[in-house]
């Protein structure tokens, strides 16, 4: 006798219309999958195993039998990811991309090593922090992650210029060659503006420090070439999540431009931070969708960034002139496609994300702005574009939903207006 699973059915089917036809998702971290990559992700590579690497003519690299057909996709993924990021090196076993900078901190990183990143307060991933898997693989007995102590982990901060979204180029400079670090971060979760890699980069290289370049948010943007190009100004790893601006299945990759016998030992230490370091099966059952999706932004990635970034710019400008607090402004809103909105005259952000999608279908997070230090009780919502965009909506339907935001964001109830413009946008563009 089979088992009810009818109620998991209906939540299901309210969760797929919800957010696919009626609520406008402004999550900066989330995307939309083409028809083409969901329809190969039910398939029997789930649940199957393949440690190690694809098995070729002249060597048996995996640990277990029977991957035959995932040797197949998971090196065409490889190929293929590698020619359309124009990088040396690619590995695209991680499942997240949080899994991603797990496996270089492993590779990386040893207890008591100094590292340079961004902090929370001022966009900077949880990974990267203290209590995450740089500080706590940096950690030896007797130092404490909390920051700011005498026995604290060796995390620096780069020093940001006074609106709290750029760093502050000459410090930073001047703080690599001071502390002379194991490893420097750059990248971010609340990712506005470039960062200066070049600048950074020129110090690290003379100084043989790692560079990693945390893309997760713009990955797609750089695979499109209307961000920064991290490889050219001299990264020495790109990783990222497939998920975000990079539409594809939840997953991570690892990118490197490793050349010289130094660096292929640190790409050969990430070999096995990802694999047993990080990962045993690696979620096999998404990397055929990972690779149509590669093949998809190869076709169509650089006109889907130029209109998120479009769209983007349009928004921040549409909600300014609704009187909307959009961060940097004085730097036009933003180069990627998130924007930051204090919300402090409207109430507390927390809550007024809840409101927004509870009452108007508005999918937002709450998010801390530079100037914050409760990651509870912050000032800002963190928006992005690039879901919207993908199902066709330009800068016309940004002033839209401009207008329909502001009404949310006092208080209104805009829920039918948000379902009755949603309803315009159903199908997955640029795919």
């Amino acid at each position: 006798m089979s088992v009810d699973i009818s109620d998991v059915l209906d939540i299901v089917s309210r969760q797929n219309l919800w957010r696919g036809k009626e609520a406008v998702n402004l999550i900066a971290s989330e995307n939309v999958q083409s028809d083409a990559v969901k329809q190969v992700e039910v398939n029997d590579f789930m649940g199957r195993y393949a440690e190690g690497h694809p098995n070729t003519s002249d060597g048996d690299n995996r640990y277990y039998e029977g991957t035959q057909y995932i040797d197949q996709i998971e090196s065409m993924a490889t190929s293929e990811i590698i020619q359309l990021a124009k990088c040396k090196q690619a590995d695209v076993r991680p499942v997240s991309g949080n899994a991603a900078n797990t496996a270089v901190a492993l590779a990386i990183l040893r207890g008591g090593d100094t590292v340079i990143v961004n902090s929370i307060e001022v966009g900077g991933h949880i990974s990267h922090s203290p209590i995450g898997v740089v500080g706590r693989r940096i950690q030896i007995r007797g130092k404490v992650l909390t920051p700011g102590r005498d026995n604290s982990v060796n995390i620096h901060y780069w020093p940001t210029t006074e609106d709290g979204y750029h760093l502050d180029v000459p410090k930073c400079v001047d703080l690599v060659e001071e502390k002379s670090p194991n490893m420097v971060i750059l990248g971010k979760s609340l990712f506005l503006f470039p960062e200066p890699v070049r600048e950074i980069a020129e110090v690290c290289r003379a100084k043989n420090i790692p560079m990693l370049y945390d893309g997760a948010h713009v990955l797609g943007l750089i695979f499109g070439g209307q961000f920064q190009n991290p490889f050219e100004e001299g990264a020495h790893f790109i990783n990222g999540s497939t998920h975000k601006t990079f539409p594809g299945p939840q997953r991570g990759v690892i990118l490197g431009s490793m050349a010289g016998e130094q660096e292929m030992k640190w790409w050969t230490s990430v070999d096995r931070g990802v694999m047993p370091g990080s990962s045993s099966s690696h979620h096999l059952h998404t990397l055929p969708g990972l690779l149509i999706a590669i093949r998809e932004m190869a076709e169509h990635g650089k006109k889907y960034a130029a209109q998120i970034i479009a769209n983007a710019k349009a928004l921040g400008q549409a909600l300014a002139d609704e009187g909307v607090t959009v961060e940097a402004q004085e730097f036009g809103f933003t180069a990627s496609h998130q924007l930051a909105l204090n919300v402090t005259n409207f109430g507390n952000a927390k809550d007024i994300a809840r409101s927004l999608a509870e009452k108007s279908n508005i999918i937002t997070n709450f998010n801390m702005l530079p100037w914050d230090k409760d990651a509870r009780n912050p000032s800002g919502l963190r928006i992005g574009v690039q879901e919207m965009t993908r199902y066709g909506m330009k800068e016309a339907e940004m002033g839209e939903l401009a207008s329909l935001m502001k009404a949310g964001l006092e208080g209104k109830s805009v829920k039918d207006e948000v379902t009755k413009l949603r309803s315009r946008f159903t199908d997955v563009h640029f795919s």
